[in-house]
């Protein structure tokens, strides 16, 4: 059952994403930005976790994810180390993904050639 519920769920985040692409004239830049302003904002009003006890990666893998991360990290650290923990806690939380996903960039960019879209 566990997996029906990533499926649909996660599933229904990427559909909604294809839709904005596909009707709206919003570039896929602001989307991501969107979903991760959205894991934010499900974070702060305490409603990620109990989406997430349910949804597991269908939520936590998507870009959503990370932005429920982000708020996650900088509120902890600002309840532990005051207002400057507003700035460092979201960066200290996600380091993993963003390292990861800087080498992982640098090692398509030698790999693959990038291409103007038409």
């Amino acid at each position: 059952m566990y997996y029906l519920w990533v499926f649909l769920i996660g599933g229904f985040i990427c559909m909604l994403g294809q839709v904005l692409i596909i009707y709206t004239n919003i570039t896929s830049a602001r989307i991501l930005v969107t979903f991760v302003l959205v894991g934010v904002l499900l974070e702060a009003f305490g409603i990620f976790d109990p989406i997430s006890s349910v949804a597991r990666a269908g939520i936590n893998v998507p870009i959503i994810g990370f932005g429920a991360s982000l708020a996650k990290g900088a509120i902890g650290a600002v309840k532990s180390r005051g207002l400057i923990g507003a700035f460092t806690g979201g960066l200290e939380a996600t380091a993993g993904g963003i390292a990861a996903a800087v080498i992982f960039a640098f090692i398509f960019a030698l790999i693959f050639r990038s291409k103007t879209k038409n």
